[in-house]
């Protein structure tokens, strides 16, 4: 870390608490071990300087170093503060286990089964397809090896690290030489100064240990507080002083014998066949420990002389590795997506890879297991999902099955919350803005005539004055267009994509209204006064119900030549059920009949094929005999619930259906009786100016929780809710009716 830019960056360190404590006597042990060498890594300040970048964290705690990054740390059962870590990136986990072990020993817990199913495990595969012996026989094993060692007068050398394995080792012979009082005179030794340092780790967190350790420990017995075992003073020719005295056990560093106390204890005990080794742990190729396992005739010293090997020579595993069978079950148990293949050799490798592939095989699972090589650089693709949490009002009630729930999405950290826009201030802590835009156009012609365009275009077109008496037209729920002055028009709308389309074809539309041959053919009459044009536009709404059903005739006739209407009161009421006697639409081909339901839109017929045709072709006749006011909406038409709810007025619409023909009917009466009674004072303007455009488009931003709009070309934060609300008429047709705007 301190001869990198590590220390620069913004890079951190995460240990267990056991583990920063070994962590320092190991590497305080490395400085010391490599002091002399020309090629040292680092220095004991440098050392020392990077124990302060290291964070301590406790099992099962989620750690977050950065934003969308968060890991927690699980039970490995290697070492004391041995952990897996299961990381979570943008939703992405992947459980990486190091070495780990699923077998409780004396002192250490089982690896843990995280109780979250990563896409991705990174798995050690040491041991391969190999298995180990039941604990019970080999502990029994172990023991009885050296006691006939023992008993024959020979000293055993057992060669481990001084983690791990080495205080395994040491629980088994203190509890053994316990219950054998004729080996009381018989001295073990563990000869290794950084196990003693680590012992005094392992008597300090008794508590990450297993229910044996804490037990003895609650009654004042700490395991790790031997009677029988000393550690050995290393001075000068200790080791010649133990080959020479009596027989004994000492366990020695390091594992594989390569140099140390270990490798110096087994060329002196070599040649006599009364003493014995016992490797307890797992070797690789090129180590001592793995060449003696072949038990040649002579071995070769660390000064290069030849020396006869007549000890014995064992193997019992106590390695805290998992072999094929825990390694298969922890694998069945996590359920990844992908499996990646770390920390063993190539052929062990592989055949762990093909005995898995032959077992998801055989329980039809698709898995992919991976043996990368060394710096090999692994992509993987996978699927994952990702889940919004419903909060606030839409949580308040819950969704049915096939409901649409809809809402803003909040992402934040890669965590993602659907609420409703309402509820962004009180939950994420945000304010919602709304653009508003205007744009002026210069008028040339009559504001009934710029009315009698946008109905032919849009459809039903609202009118009536704003809160400042100016008159106004609605189009589409979103664009209001204001009769700003005798030969100004100003548009103005709530920005969005919706929205800003409609005003460009509103705007197209009135720039263009007074070349129009239909403007021209309504104008060139002459006379001393204007009047509005005397007939609606031929593309505007519908109101009278027959013509709609009469079109809807006409469209479908073209496609089945015979459709017949039927009306309820050319139907007896005693006759049929209650849906014969609403009005329909009969289509006819050969023997096979639909009926098509006016008020509900809706086909039946005994033949599936002929439904399927009606309710396709009827779907293409509605959408065309509709106005795209009907069709689409925007924004929120001018209700009277609107007057009563103005912060209602800025919601976005998309596919609004088209209402039964029947409800037209009814509505329709309704709108065309009270057109007849209103009074219009509206006058159309004959002049030929042709429009131009005053000015560019003005721009005003507001800014409050709700998404409401302040005042022109200015700033505001408040709190009140969209929309103003007007001053509604009282009900007498006489008057203005009063449109709610954005202002």
């Amino acid at each position: 870390m301190e001869k990198t830019n590590f220390r620069d960056g913004k890079g951190k360190v995460y240990m267990t608490h056991p583990t920063k404590a070994l962590h320092k006597f190991m590497m305080q042990d490395f400085v010391r071990m490599s002091s002399s060498s020309a090629d040292t890594l680092f220095t004991p300040i440098e050392m020392s300087m990077s124990l302060a970048s290291i964070i301590p964290v406790s099992a099962h705690q989620v750690i977050t170093p950065c934003p969308g990054v968060t890991f927690t740390p699980y039970h490995a059962g290697h070492v004391l503060g041995a952990c897996m870590y299961l990381i979570d990136i943008a939703g992405l986990k992947i459980l990486y286990t190091g070495d780990y072990s699923r077998e409780e020993d004396r002192h250490l817990v089982k690896a843990e089964i995280p109780p979250i199913h990563p896409d991705v495990l990174i798995v050690e595969s040491t041991y391969g397809v190999q298995s180990h012996e039941p604990r019970e026989d080999k502990e029994a094993r172990f023991t009885n090896l050296v006691h006939s060692i023992i008993r024959r007068g020979g000293h055993v050398l057992l060669p481990t690290f001084a983690l791990g394995r080495a205080q395994e080792l040491l629980l088994i012979l203190d509890e053994y030489w316990m219950k054998h009082p004729d080996l009381h005179n018989v001295p073990i030794y563990y000869a290794s100064s950084l196990a003693r340092k680590c012992m005094a780790v392992y008597q300090t967190y008794i508590h990450t240990m297993n229910a044996n350790v804490r037990t003895r420990f609650a009654k004042r017995d700490n395991p790790f507080v031997f009677k029988h075992i000393t550690n050995v003073s290393t001075t000068r020719g200790w080791e010649r002083k133990i080959a020479e005295g009596p027989p004994c056990v000492v366990i020695a560093s390091p594992g594989f014998m390569d140099s140390g106390p270990s490798r110096e204890l087994l060329e002196l005990w070599a040649p006599d066949s009364r003493n014995g080794l016992i490797v307890t742990g797992y070797s690789i190729e090129g180590t001592m420990a793995r060449e003696i396992l072949t038990e040649p005739e002579e071995i070769t010293t660390v000064k290069g002389h030849t020396i006869p090997r007549k000890l014995s020579v064992d193997y019992i595993s106590f390695s805290a590795h998992v072999d094929y069978s825990q390694n298969s079950e922890f694998m069945e148990l996590v359920k990844p997506q992908h499996i990646v293949l770390v920390h063993g050799e190539a052929t062990g490798m592989g055949r762990l890879k093909a005995a898995m592939q032959d077992r998801y095989k055989s329980r039809d699972e698709e898995i992919k297991i991976h043996t990368p090589r060394n710096t090999e650089t692994l992509e993987l693709t996978f699927r994952s999902e990702r889940v919004a949490k419903a909060i606030g009002t839409l949580a308040s009630k819950p969704p049915q099955p096939n409901d649409i729930v809809s809402g803003l999405l909040v992402a934040k950290d890669y965590s993602y919350t659907l609420l409703d826009p309402r509820d962004l201030r009180d939950f994420a802590g945000l304010t919602t803005c709304v653009v508003t835009q205007r744009q002026k156009v210069a008028l040339g012609v009559g504001w009934d005539l710029v009315r009698w365009h946008l109905e032919g275009m849009f459809g039903q077109v609202e009118e009536g004055v704003d809160k400042d008496g100016i008159h106004t037209m609605r189009v589409m729920g979103a664009i209001d267009v204001k009769h700003t002055s005798e030969h100004e028009l100003t548009l103005e709308w709530d920005s969005s994509a919706s929205n800003d389309m409609i005003a460009d074809s509103t705007l197209a539309l009135i720039a263009g209204i007074d070349k129009s041959p239909a403007s021209v053919k309504l104008t060139t009459n002459p006379h001393a006064h204007t009047h509005a044009p005397k007939h609606s536009h031929p593309h505007a709404d519908v109101v009278d119900p027959v013509t709609r059903i009469q079109r809807l005739a006409w469209f479908l006739e073209e496609h089945f030549d015979s459709v017949e209407l039927h009306m309820p009161e050319d139907m007896d009421e005693a006759e049929g059920s209650e849906e014969a006697r609403e009005p329909a639409l009969l289509v006819q081909i050969y023997e096979a009949e639909a009926v098509i339901n006016l008020r509900t839109m809706t086909v039946t017929s005994t033949s599936d094929s002929l439904r399927r045709r009606v309710e396709a072709v009827l779907d293409m006749a509605v959408s065309t005999v509709s106005s795209l006011s009907e069709a689409f909406t925007a924004g929120v038409a001018l209700t009277t619930e609107e007057a009563a709810q103005p912060g209602e007025g800025g919601k976005e619409k998309s596919g609004t259906p088209l209402p039964s023909i029947a409800e037209h009917a009814e509505d329709d009466s309704r709108s065309q009786a009270q057109q007849e009674d209103a009074t219009a004072d509206a006058s159309m303007n004959g002049t030929d100016s042709k429009p131009e455009a005053q000015g560019g488009p003005s721009t005003e931003i507001g800014t409050a929780p709700n998404g409401s709009t302040s005042e022109a070309q200015s700033i505001e934060q408040g709190t009140g809710k969209e929309g103003q609300e007007g001053d509604g008429g009282d009900g007498d047709e006489d008057e203005d009716t009063v449109l709610e705007v954005h202002d």
